[in-house]
């Protein structure tokens, strides 16, 4: 296995995807709306990946609920953003952490139906008045100890469900006054009041099986790099401060916040401390890049990537029918979906 994620490009493979696929071995996939035909499409799209590569490979998706949602109607509902969760919380903090756990375990149920065993979820960031949107109400709170409590509850809806959680943008995008899909973000806040509020969020889920870096410069802490090409960042903040010891990938390498080559990236952020690259957009010249550049999964990234998978448990029982009415219930009031889509 190398040390990469990918994405591809359509719905089906092609004869060129496969072949990639077969010659690099990368260690997961991770699918989007442009892969997504309906269910029987997508399991199948799955299983060919898997079959491809000879082994169960994790398959990754970002279905968050809200704006992001890969998975939506008509075969699929419509869930809350992360915000919902965190008004209901204000309201009744055991009602909003029970209506997050739920909506992550059908979410879950969803996922494991297709084959999908890790979700790009719950996100710790906390946002800033003056922030840019891109986190927005996909946020859960402002206050770190709201977002934590939430977070862990959307983990362990996940977990219940068969899925593996990724904890996102660690060490956090809160505070981040550009969208580093298109540029490069500069947190300019003093380390002081990073320790006790964006990275305080992220403490407390520490023992979750992987997470996803951010791609934005703290200038306290490392003025040139970005989190996800810092080794400042990632040994000072993620591994010793924040205490995070599982898998870490970067975001996506190609956005627009960084600079340079695909292969530099990825370079880059495999020196930084990130154990596996992950590449989204499905374009074979940037794949055949990231493939070449990353090295072979070994040493402490394999041990982690290893021990990651193996955090992930048979899902519980759930009546499906009965918990999406529960579900529905919690929430009423502050969020409902489209009519005709739940």
């Amino acid at each position: 296995m190398r040390a990469f994620i990918t994405g591809i490009a359509g719905p089906a493979l092609t004869d060129e995807e496969r072949g990639f696929l077969r010659d690099t071995q990368p260690w997961g996939f991770i699918v989007f709306k442009r892969n997504i035909a309906g269910p029987e499409p997508l399991r199948r799209l799955i299983d060919d990946c898997r079959s491809t590569v000879g082994r169960e490979a994790p398959v990754l998706i970002d279905q968050e609920g809200g704006r992001v949602q890969r998975l939506g109607p008509p075969h699929w509902p419509h869930y809350p953003p992360g915000a919902a969760y965190g008004e209901l919380f204000d309201r009744d903090r055991d009602k909003g952490l029970a209506a997050a756990r739920l909506g992550a375990r059908l979410i879950a149920a969803d996922l494991s139906a297709l084959g999908i065993d890790v979700d790009c979820l719950p996100i710790a960031d906390v946002p800033v008045a003056g922030a840019a949107p891109i986190v927005g109400d996909r946020a859960y709170g402002h206050a770190p100890d709201k977002v934590a409590a939430i977070a862990e509850a959307i983990a362990k809806g996940l977990a219940e469900g068969g899925v593996l959680a990724v904890l996102k943008h660690i060490p956090g995008h809160g505070r981040a006054t550009a969208d580093s899909h298109r540029s490069l973000p500069a947190v300019h806040t003093d380390r002081q009041t990073l320790d006790r509020t964006d990275f305080a969020a992220f403490r407390p889920l520490k023992a979750l099986p992987m997470a996803m870096t951010a791609h934005v410069v703290f200038t306290a802490i490392d003025p040139l790099l970005p989190a996800t090409l810092s080794p400042r960042i990632v040994d000072d903040v993620i591994r010793d401060s924040i205490g995070f010891q599982g898998l870490l990938m970067s975001d996506d390498i190609s956005m627009g916040a960084l600079s340079g080559s695909i292969a530099e990236r990825s370079r880059a952020a495999i020196a930084a401390g990130c154990d596996v690259i992950l590449h989204c957009n499905g374009e074979m010249a940037q794949m055949r890049d990231v493939a070449v550049a990353v090295p072979t999964l070994a040493g402490e990234a394999a041990r982690r990537a290893t021990a990651a998978l193996a955090m992930g448990r048979p899902a519980t029982p759930i009546d499906v029918t009965a918990s999406r009415v529960e579900f529905a219930r919690l929430l009423t009031g502050i969020w409902q979906p489209a009519e005709g889509t739940a």
